[in-house]
This record gives structure tokens, C-alpha cells and sequence, in this order.
């Protein structure tokens, strides 16, 4: 099988990558390293790494070209700068379609996207979230350039007429994860710094569970259309940063600060994942504790020097 993976040195995308390659299927990956790392992707035969945004019509058509994907896995995204508007709207959307126009034209298979929760906005009108709650509830009252973007690109997929999956996801963690609480909780605990939580809840699902269920889309499971990965259980941020002390063996001396959430963040998503449970025969398996102590133990063996966060204000 040939797959091209965007993002592929990302979080999610070289883990996916890892698996597609031990299996001796043909990867491309197209990054430009602005949240990825080099040392996520092994050289070997089977892979071809890319280096270029997808904004660059001319490079995504050419990769498309000369290797003549069979699927496509969407996992690029801007969200490094929440206040770069510009470089998330050339990404996330104008990089969307270019990306389509390409598989289209390439007679991609199946086109497998990965979407934020925040398409629902920051005013639910359920929990947890069924695939029938509509877009932006209240997602420009105080929303996010990233939120906005990646629902722009998730509706020129729908427009295209490819078969696609889109993956709405909870908040992914695990090794290679440097966006979010976690990485974050990392960082400032093992340099002495002080740390906050937000009180805010969220699903946690560790990337493995996840990578799990994408490889069942890329194999032909699941129909045209959205679908949930989530665990369908959130956790209070609080719960994530004593585990995260349980991990690293830690003591503090006080509580830690519990501060309101921002004007661009919303006090909880959860998503309701049944319909991915039944068309994908999937369910999560990995325990909240056992993931951070897993994600913990990459950290430690290969650092962190940058975290990112799509929210505005947040003091990293």
C-alpha cells in the first residue's frame, strides 16, 4: 500500500507512520517541521520524508505526482502561533484544498483527517457530544484561528466527493506530544518552575488507542463520513497534573493554583464515541495513569525544549 502522510513527523502522524512502515507498507511524509521533530521518523527504505508546506501547491502536487498515494493521511496543522492567523489559514485551510485538489486528481482511495473538538464551539448545547451537535456553538465568541481553520478544511473535504474519514478527536497524549497540558506540566516541574491548572475538563486518549483506530480506516473499516475517537470519560486538568507528579515521583509543598479558564478555552468536551466503537469494532485500553507514565518516560529519555498551545494568554 502507498500512503502519504502529512505531518508525518508529528505527533500523531509519525506514529501512524511507524506502524504503516513495520507492516512494509510505502510512506511519504510531507512537514515542515514547525511542531514536528526530525528524530520522530527513522530512515529506512520504505520511507520518503519531504520537507515543505503544504501551502506550496506546486511541491503537494508534485509528491502526489511521482508517488501516486493510494490513501492519504491528513494530520498537518497550524496551531503554534494562536495569533498567527495568516499561517493558519494557509495551512489548515488553503493546504487543505490543495491536499483534496491532489487526491482527487491522484484517485485517491480514502482521505483520513483529523479535526478538532473545538468544531463544536465553546458552548455545547450537549454533553457528552453526539456527531448530530452542529458546528461553531458560539465558536467565534472568543474561539480560537486554529478551531476556525480546521473546520474550514474539514468542509472543502466533505465538498470534494472523496471517501473520507474525518477523525473528531479528544485531546491527544503520549510520546512525541508537545502541544497541551501535559508536556507543558513536564517541562515546568523538571525545571523548578511553578505551575496552574485550569478548571477545565477534558477527554484524554493516549495515541496508541487512537493510531489503533486509524489503521482500521486506512484498511477499509468505517464508512464515508465524521466520527468521534475519544474515550467518552473526561478528566478535570487538576487529576492530569497529580498524575503527572505521581510520575515523576514528586512532592510539592503546597496545592497547586487552580485558575479560571480563558476567554478562547471552554470547560468541557466530551465526546461521544459509540458509533466509532461499533463501525470500527475499537475501543480505548489504555488506563489515564499507564499513558502518562509511558509519555513521562519518552520525555525524560528525549527532552522537551519547545510546547505549544493554540490558545491565547497561556503562560508556557
Amino acid at each position: 500500500m502507498k500512503v502519504l502522510i502529512t505531518g508525518g513527523a508529528g505527533h500523531i502522524g509519525s506514529h501512524i507512520a511507524e506502524k504503516l512502515l513495520e507492516r512494509g507498507e510505502q510512506v511519504v511524509v510531507i512537514d515542515n517541521y514547525q511542531t514536528g521533530r526530525r528524530d520522530n521518523l527513522t530512515p529506512q527504505n520504505n520511507l520518503q520524508v519531504i520537507e515543505g508546506s503544504i501551502g506550496d501547491s506546486q511541491l503537494v502536487d508534485r509528491a502526489f505526482k511521482e508517488f501516486k498515494p493510494e490513501i492519504v493521511i491528513h494530520a498537518a496543522a497550524s496551531y503554534k502561533d494562536p495569533d498567527n492567523w495568516y499561517e493558519d489559514a494557509m495551512t489548515n485551510v488553503v493546504g487543505t484544498v490543495n491536499i483534496v485538489k491532489a487526491s482527487v486528481e491522484a484517485g485517491v482511495k480514502r482521505l483520513v483527517y483529523f479535526q478538532t473538538a473545538l468544531c463544536y464551539g465553546l458552548k455545547p448545547i450537549e454533553q457528552p457530544i453526539t456527531l448530530k451537535h452542529p458546528y461553531f456553538a458560539g465558536l467565534c465568541e472568543g474561539g480560537s484561528s486554529y478551531a476556525i481553520s480546521k473546520t474550514g478544511g474539514e468542509l472543502y473535504i466533505e465538498l470534494s466527493g472523496l471517501d473520507f474519514i474525518s477523525f473528531r478527536l479528544a485531546n491527544s497524549y503520549g510520546p512525541r506530544n508537545l502541544s497541551g497540558p501535559l508536556p507543558t506540566f513536564y517541562s515546568r516541574l523538571t525545571t523548578g518552575k511553578e505551575c496552574f491548572v485550569n478548571d477545565t475538563r477534558r477527554d484524554f486518549i493516549f495515541v496508541e488507542d487512537l493510531v489503533a483506530c486509524v489503521m482500521k480506516a486506512i484498511d477499509g473499516k468505517g464508512t464515508k463520513g465524521y466520527y468521534h475517537i475519544s474515550s467518552g470519560s473526561d478528566y478535570a486538568i487538576k487529576e492530569l497534573f497529580d498524575a503527572t507528579l505521581k510520575a515523576l515521583d514528586i512532592t510539592l509543598e503546597k496545592d497547586v493554583e487552580v485558575r479560571q479558564r480563558g476567554e478562547d478555552d471552554v470547560y468541557t468536551i466530551l465526546l461521544d464515541p459509540s458509533k466509532t466503537n461499533k463501525d470500527f469494532d475499537w475501543t480505548v485500553s489504555t488506563p489515564l495513569e499507564e499513558g502518562i507514565k509511558k509519555t513521562i518516560e519518552w520525555y525524560k529519555r528525549y527532552g522537551i525544549s519547545q510546547t505549544y498551545t493554540h490558545l491565547k494568554g497561556v503562560d508556557k
